[in-house]
């Protein structure tokens, strides 16, 4: 297997268009390219992870069991709220946790994982393009289309594991590369032991499915390059390592919850894969237009790309690229249960195939994709500001004193709209500005998000608001998982009682340890007397259909009342005897 270099790598030749193809391009892309990437990474990643509250129900889940772990010491067992919580491994939690060690229990503490997450998939995005075609004009365009996809994009400054998942799963593929590409034992041998420290970090972050995906892509493309034997000698390699790696916490979690196994390997791979009654089930096809939906602001590319990957399908790098792409979207689609982030790790070869296909075409003068896939944005850009026009004059999403989150949506329509005027007007000089507009939609959306959003999904923030009156109550209730969350991660105190809700929680409420936190509608008026004979109790409640206001009309009057969308928070004073 040997890598390709450019035709005129080094020279220095125009093409009949003004675009450079050599010289001063390769050597200001040589030099510049991933301090660029990082600087944007920063600015448009980094710099808004404080900007808004977090989401429920994934972002305060993930904020509390992650400070719980901090909280208990207990870095082997996951609780969600003092809970066994068995639905997913430890290590994907242990990155969140160190985050919030580190940076504090804040909103930065909380996100800055799945941002470094996606910020190292950038690098492995650069590198492995780099490896394949020694042309720095590819690595920087696969890093940057990689970077401004919609989904990973909006995954990097959101807290839940799935960009961790991508990460370990881009990097096992990438250290695949490799191993096959490399020309002596010594470097083999380190990527075939880096594959397997990549298995096993994704199987403690998500399950099984990170030993699956790189053997799902290996298998047919060693078939295909005649060189089973060599996947079957250093396999080993990355085999043990992976064991050596993921086996103390496997035995030490079945030392200290010998159930743990049983659940997680039959609820959340066997029931979720094919079970009929398997969460978000969706039909076969559901990934399809989802994947030209993730490729935003470049969905335009996605044709030519692939119709140039499969006329290159003989090519080694292109073969495997594709066989990474195409395998586990496939492996995906079959699932009963499905989630949008589920083919991200299929979103790094896409990127790198368009990258490919974009430079080629570039370097050939030809422009006509870019200036479809400008105006397709541009479409995109001016409806949803006509959109967001019309609304605010016939129904109002905005209020008054909401003029600084309107400008800052308005600033990133404009942005997008301006971001894909460029390359429509000269696109073989700015190809790349859509980039920006995916960018600040990132950075400037969540935060001028309408109020009625906010107060609905980020009850975190309306809770920081009463945190110090929370803080005196000697016990917390709460009617959902999501508020409940936020309440114990904003206080630090997991043991939030649980108000006609178990949802997930389910399965850890049916500990005996455990099964006293759940509180019925029945008996909410008695756990109400007897808790507010030790003190003051502090209710969080989200109100928004029938039963909950039934559930509401069941606590007692008096006290403090504060109500914020669907939020209501009670303070209520001890009774005296």
């Amino acid at each position: 297997m040997h890598r390709t270099s450019p035709p005129q790598a080094y020279g220095s030749s125009t093409t009949s268009s003004g675009y450079t193809v050599g010289g001063s391009t390769y050597g200001i892309l040589q030099r510049w390219a991933l301090p660029l990437l990082l600087l944007a990474f920063g600015l448009f990643y980094l710099l808004p992870l404080t900007a808004h509250g977090l989401w429920i129900p994934d972002e305060t889940r993930y904020a509390q069991i992650s400070q719980e772990m901090l909280l208990r010491g207990d870095w082997v067992s996951p609780h969600f709220m003092g809970i066994r919580y068995f639905e997913k491994p430890i290590a994907g939690y242990w990155m969140i946790a160190i985050g919030q060690a580190v940076f504090g229990d804040n909103l930065f503490g909380v996100r800055v994982a799945s941002a470094v997450s996606t910020g190292l998939s950038v690098i492995l995005a650069f590198l492995i393009t780099r490896r394949m075609w020694n042309d720095p004009r590819k690595s920087f365009a696969a890093a940057l289309l990689y970077m401004s996809f919609g989904l990973i994009a909006g995954q990097a400054g959101y807290s839940n594991l799935d960009p961790q998942f991508t990460l370990w799963v881009n990097l096992s593929l990438v250290a695949l590369w490799f191993a096959l590409d490399a020309r002596s034992t010594r470097p083999r041998l380190l990527a075939w032991a880096l594959l397997g420290a990549a298995c096993a970090m994704g199987f403690m972050t998500k399950g099984f499915l990170a030993w699956l995906l790189p053997v799902l892509i290996a298998l047919p493309y060693m078939l295909w390059q005649r060189r089973l034997g060599e996947l079957l000698r250093y396999g080993l390699v990355a085999v043990a390592v992976a064991i050596l790696i993921s086996l103390p916490w496997v035995l030490s979690i079945h030392a200290h919850e010998p159930d743990f196994w049983r659940f997680f390997f039959w609820h959340e791979h066997i029931r979720r894969f094919a079970a009929e009654n398997a969460q978000h089930t969706r039909p076969w096809w559901f990934y399809l237009p989802l994947l030209a939906a993730s490729s935003l602001p470049w969905a335009a590319l996605l044709p030519g790309t692939m119709i140039q990957a499969w006329k290159d399908k003989r090519q080694a790098a292109s073969g495997f690229l594709l066989l990474w792409m195409l395998l586990p979207l496939v492996f995906f689609s079959l699932s009963r249960g499905k989630l949008p982030t589920y083919i991200m790790p299929c979103l790094l070869p896409l990127a790198i195939l368009m990258a490919h296909a974009l430079i080629e075409r570039i370097g050939a003068g030809k422009t006509r994709e870019i200036r479809l896939n400008s105006l397709l944005n541009l479409l995109i850009g001016v409806g949803a500001l006509v959109t967001l026009v019309v609304l605010q004059i016939t129904r109002p999403i905005y209020g008054h004193d909401e003029m600084l989150s309107l400008s800052l949506v308005f600033i990133m329509l404009m942005g997008w709209i301006i971001a894909n005027l460029l390359p429509a007007s000269k696109p073989l000089h700015y190809w790349a500005a859509p980039a920006l507009g995916i960018w600040l939609l990132v950075a400037l959306l969540p935060a001028g998000m309408p109020a009625m959003i906010v107060h609905r999904e980020m009850p975190d923030q309306f809770i920081k608001e009463h945190v110090e009156e929370l803080k005196q109550a000697k016990t917390l209730l709460s009617n959902d998982l999501g508020a409940a969350s936020a309440l114990a991660w904003r206080l630090q105190r997991p043991e939030v009682a649980l108000y006609n809700t178990e949802s997930e929680l389910k399965y850890g409420l049916t500990y005996p340890d455990s099964i006293q936190r759940k509180v019925s509608m029945e008996n909410v008026g008695q756990w109400m007397s007897e808790a507010r004979k030790q003190g003051s109790v502090g209710v969080v409640m989200r109100v928004k259909d029938v039963v909950e206001n039934q559930e509401l009309a069941l606590l007692p009057l008096g006290g403090k009342r504060y109500v914020q969308g669907n939020i209501v928070i009670l303070i209520l004073p001890q009774l005296q005897p």
